[in-house]
């Protein structure tokens, strides 16, 4: 039975702030903090997540939890982003409706981790599959690069994002994604060369000096000593927390994951190591004879290095360090830079360098993580972005300017879609709607974007305007313009009201925002705006030879010079945030406010008056009131009336007629009064929050009675079962004791029997035992008595033949003493002349006897590969034992070759070929020398199946196989039949057996394998040949070294054709059709499985994993 929850129950404080009583700021802050407490961080304004940063890891973001919050209703569980985060994809998956999740609040308030959480939810949630995957690992993988690149540690945040996203995620309509498309705006590129007290450069620069190995620092001409470069502070240099070595290793992964090659990732840090570079650049003054001083380099080694990275000559980036050339109409004007004018251009040349480097990132990205399909696609688009930023000490500047502007056009529009969707529920339930009234910043958006008398757009006509334009001419303008404006202050406007403020200093104005009063610093608003870099450094840029250079400084074309001014970063950033609202008024607004509870990043602590501010800025009770405005509660009939039926008793336990009804019939028997509520067309509104809470009381006390009476129920017939069983089992036990007993009894009285058996019989063996072995023994004793007489017969007539036969053998051995005597005394006379040359001849013949005899077990066996040989047993035989080895050798050379028919030598011919390719050069070839080239492997004349196949080829077939061959749009193999004769080879289907491509071995120009134990291999054709107009082929065989031995020893033998290049290296390029496409084959293969695997990395890039050899 499916148990049915709510937000209602097991509550800490209250989940939803809609229900909150008495609703002011004290009661607001209180239930943040009691839910903050005990580990509740998150809490519903409506449809609207508020997220308290907990600064420690919680148990809330398992799979478990995943699949506890797919495919709920938003309101049936606890609050969490997992259940924003469902509604949206399940709006976009099931109604078709294009979604946005708007994400904001304060840095250090978990605005990252939070979209960190909302992508990896619904790459959980949604599809699976090879294709599916890779572009699920592509979107997540996309964060790490951009964060490492627009991240930085700040005092409030150690990963603060220093610049503003929006993903646009797009799905098909199953709701798989099938990419995403990434917007940024206003990156901090002022931290590039500056940086407050406490804070990081970006994340990047310290990556890289700590993580990368020492051959890519020489190659970048960098040492990994921070103090040596002046771009980075060294107070904040170490995080604790953050192992800038490893998150090294990270983005280097996560961008090959992405889809960056080699080459671009080195022309990436090519140029993060140019603008360190170029931080340490120095000028000195030099006096000039008008009297003007002139900037010049002080040590030129580090802008040698920076010139040799980027590839510039030196002489020319010297030259636009020390002059401006100015260019009006018809006439060029080059002046002196000074040397304050020179770190000023050197400043500005670094922060657009990594400025144009970020978007260029972003914008690769994007070719790599964009859907393929054309088909329309369904979008979720994730927004996170800076909040709303104040600082006390009143240093707010261009930079706090341009971000609240933008959460006041976000502010306008969440109040704008937060009214519409109250209106359509109302409408779509029948409910009069009552206008609400609300603060309406638009008045505050004219003030800043108005095309005539807005902030901006003056502050782009100061910039503009001919003369000296300083941030005081800006102040003065302001001042007479916008004296009347209500949300507008300055000390000097012509207002009287604000003369005697002294909270406001002279250099400064203030606006009210919606979130509060700001007072911004006019100081550096001109320059920043302006966002000026001189051309002489852009047309230098431009120079390079250095592959991005010229894609990131387009304007420094020397044939497309412009002298139209480059638009403000104010109008650019105007555009932007107009761009970006049409874009979310397109879609179904989803809403996270981000707070964090205290400016130490520490876990378990709750600053009231810091929560409270941010509570204040992002305008959260002006939220609560526009949702209570009209009723603060709404619910579906047949939950409602599931949740409250048992306080009535006509609705208890079953009713049977409509929900509606039944629910009319329970607010009558509850008495709530009529002005509490209302009924719509799906839904009983109620307005007052008392009035749900007190329901929610009655509820509880009816659920009390309810679990008494069911405690009391069960406890009657779980007693009356216990007494029935006890009964049962008594009258069981007693049974089985009685038959236990008689069972005894029988046992005792047939042992007793048995013993008195065992006993007698016992007694009568015995008995009978003794009277046969009596018998026995007299029967031995006559035995013994004979045997003993027969031995001493026997013995007597034994010593009378052994004496006889001494007596004979002492006279023939007298009698052959005496022959030898006459013999020796005959024979001495001849024996002194002759003896020592015959005995010497026996010797020689008896050694050579035995030598010969011994050969006959030493010789080795018949493989002419045996080289051993007996050792030579004496000096004088060493002629004959060298000669008797050389016979042996070649009698049994000449053996083994008349063995060999005519089809196994070519056989041997062809595997000393294939020795000569591939010995010591393929990993691959050790394990082919065992296996004999068979060449025909499919039978082709004998299968009937390849008959059509076998009449199509007229030459004789040296070779038939089954190949796979390579798809370039996916890596993935097809079967085909591949064939080889005298003049060509074909590729056939294999099903089918016809022909798909037949192909002139003169075509062929080379073969290209890798060193590894794969069966890759490419056959490049010959550029404008007829065979070449669909590309080279990719192919992969079990037979690999059969089939290139004989495909070379083919093109070897005719007297007609080239030989064919066989090339052997582990990334080679193969043409298809008009592209030509890098093959990478890397060790380490699949986790499942044995055999090389083919995957498309990208449009150029097919990548083949070689498991790693045992």
């Amino acid at each position: 039975m499916e148990v049915k929850t709510s937000l209602l129950d097991n509550m800490i404080g209250v989940g939803d702030m809609v229900l909150l009583e008495p609703l002011n700021e004290d009661s607001f802050i209180e239930n943040l903090r009691k839910r903050f407490d005990h580990n509740e961080i998150y809490t519903y304004i409506g449809s609207v997540v508020i997220s308290m940063n907990p600064y420690r890891s919680l148990p809330i973001f398992t799979p478990e939890k995943v699949e506890e919050y797919r495919n709920r209703n938003f309101y049936e569980l606890s609050p969490h982003i997992y259940a924003l985060a469902d509604e949206a994809y399940r709006s976009l998956r099931d109604q078709d409706k294009d979604q946005c999740i708007l994400i904001t609040g304060e840095s250090g308030a978990g605005k990252t981790e939070a979209s960190k959480l909302v992508m990896s939810y619904v790459a959980a949630v949604c599809g699976k599959g090879q294709e599916v995957n890779k572009v699920k690992e592509q979107l997540l993988q996309s964060n790490p690069v951009l964060e490492a690149f627009g991240n930085a540690k700040t005092v409030r945040n150690d990963n603060s994002s220093r610049f503003g996203k929006y993903m646009d995620i797009e799905f098909d309509f199953k709701g798989d994604p099938l990419g995403g498309v990434i917007s940024n705006y206003l990156l901090e590129k002022s931290r590039v060369c500056k940086q407050p007290r406490g804070e990081r450069n970006f994340h990047i620069f310290y990556q890289l000096l700590s993580g990368a190995s020492g051959d890519t620092l020489t190659k970048l001409k960098l040492d990994r000593d921070f103090s040596k470069y002046n771009y980075l502070s060294l107070d904040s240099a170490t995080v604790n927390g953050l192992d800038d070595a490893a998150s090294f290793r990270t983005v280097r992964n996560a961008m090959q994951i992405v889809g960056f090659m080699e080459d671009e990732v080195q022309l990436v840090l090519e140029l993060v190591a140019a603008v360190l570079k170029l931080g340490n650049i120095e000028f000195k003054p030099e006096s000039r004879v008008n009297g003007f001083d002139e900037s010049r380099v002080k040590d030129k080694n580090d802008l040698k290095e920076m010139c040799e990275l980027l590839g510039i000559e030196q002489s020319v980036l010297e030259r636009a360090f020390s002059y401006r050339t100015v260019e009006a109409k018809m006439e060029k004007v080059s002046t002196t830079l000074n040397v304050a004018q020179a770190y000023y251009a050197r400043d500005a040349l670094a922060k657009n360098l990594y400025s144009r480097l970020f978007s260029w990132l972003v914008t690769r990205i994007n070719e790599s993580i964009k859907a393929q399909a054309k088909t329309r696609h369904k979008v979720m688009g994730v927004l996170d972005i800076y909040g709303f930023e104040i600082f006390e000490d009143g240093d707010n500047s261009f930079e706090q300017f341009i971000i609240n502007y933008c959460n006041e056009k976000l502010q306008q529009i969440f109040i704008e879609l937060t009214l519409r969707e109250e209106q359509e529920e109302y409408v779509r339930e029948g409910i009069e709607w009552t206008n609400i009234e609300y603060f309406n910043n638009a008045v505050i958006c004219d003030l800043i974007e108005n095309n005539q008398n807005g902030i901006l757009a003056m502050l782009d006509e100061e910039c503009l305007r001919p003369g000296t334009v300083t941030d005081d001419t800006f102040l003065d303008k302001l001042n007479t313009i916008c004296a009347e404006h209500q949300h507008f202050e300055s000390r000097l406007s012509k207002n009287s009201k604000f003369l005697t403020d002294h909270s406001l200093p002279h250099s400064c104005f203030r606006i009210q925002h919606y979130a509060g009063k700001v007072l911004y610093r006019v100081e550096g608003f001109v320059d920043k705006n302006n966002d000026l870099l001189y051309r002489d450094l852009s047309q230098a840029m431009y120079k390079a030879t250095h592959s991005l250079m010229r894609q990131l400084f387009p304007e420094g074309n020397p044939a497309k010079v412009n002298l139209k001014r480059p638009p403000t970063a104010g109008f650019q950033f105007k555009a932007s945030v107009g761009g970006l609202m049409k874009n979310l008024q397109t879609k179904n607004p989803n809403y996270i406010r981000c707070i964090k509870p205290n400016d130490k990043k520490a876990a378990h602590i709750f600053t009231d008056s810091l929560v409270c501010h941010q509570v204040r800025y992002l305008g959260l009770m002006e939220n609560v009131r526009v949702r209570r405005a009209g009723y603060a509660f709404r619910q579906p009939y047949e939950p409602c009336l599931e949740r409250y039926k048992m306080l009535c008793k006509q609705t208890w336990p079953h009713w049977r007629g409509p929900a509606r009804d039944g629910v009319e019939v329970l607010l009558t028997d509850c008495s709530v009064p009529a002005e509490e509520f209302a009924y719509g067309r799906s839904k009983i509104f109620i307005r007052n929050p008392r009035t749900l809470f007190t329901l929610e009381e009655r509820r509880r006390a009816c659920l009390e009675d309810l679990a008494t009476l069911i405690q009391k129920i069960y406890r009657g017939w779980k007693c009356r079962t216990h007494f029935l069983l006890l009964k049962k089992s008594q009258v069981v036990v007693a049974a089985w004791y009685r038959r236990y007993a008689q069972q005894n009894k029988y046992e005792k009285i047939k042992s007793a029997t048995l013993v008195m058996q065992s006993f007698t019989r016992g007694w009568k063996a015995r008995k009978i035992l003794r009277q046969l072995k009596y018998e026995k023994r007299c029967k031995e004793a006559v035995t013994t008595i004979a045997a003993y007489w027969h031995g001493t017969q026997a013995r007597r007539e034994l010593r009378c033949l052994k004496e006889e036969a001494r007596r004979k053998h002492a006279v023939a051995v007298i009698w052959a003493y005496w022959r030898g005597l006459q013999v020796r005394r005959e024979y001495r006379k001849f024996f002194r002349a002759n003896a020592g040359k015959k005995i010497y001849c026996f010797i020689i013949q008896r050694i050579m006897q035995k030598y010969f005899l011994g050969l006959k077990t030493t010789v080795p066996s018949m493989s002419p590969i045996d080289n051993t040989w007996s050792a030579q047993p004496y000096s004088f035989l060493e002629g004959a034992h060298t000669e008797l080895r050389r016979i042996f050798h070649l009698w049994r050379c000449k053996k083994h070759r008349g063995q060999f028919t005519e089809e196994k030598k070519a056989v041997y011919e062809e595997k000393l070929e294939a020795s000569e390719i591939f010995k010591d050069k393929k990993a691959l070839y050790p394990s082919s020398v065992s296996q004999p080239f068979k060449g025909d492997y499919l039978e082709i004349h004998k299968n009937p199946k390849y008959l059509k196949l076998n009449s199509a080829v007229e030459e004789k077939v040296l070779l038939a196989d089954v190949v796979n061959k390579i798809n370039r749009a996916n890596g993935k193999g097809s079967p085909r039949l591949f064939l080889l004769t005298k003049s060509n080879f074909v590729l056939a289907d294999q099903k089918t057996g016809q022909v798909k491509a037949s192909v002139p071995l003169p075509d062929l120009t080379s073969v290209s394998v890798s060193t590894q134990s794969d069966g890759f291999f490419a056959l490049k054709l010959k550029e404008g040949s007829a065979s070449a107009a669909k590309g080279d082929f990719l192919l992969s065989s079990e037979h690999l070294i059969e089939i290139i031995t004989k495909l070379h020893r083919t093109g070897t033998t005719a007297a007609d054709k080239d030989q064919i290049n066989i090339d052997i290296s582990d990334e080679f390029l193969v043409q298809f059709k008009q592209d030509k496409v890098c093959v990478k084959f890397i060790q380490g293969g699949p986790k499942n499985g044995t055999s090389a695997a083919c995957k498309r990395k990208n449009n150029r890039l097919l990548e083949v994993s070689v498991p790693s050899s045992p």
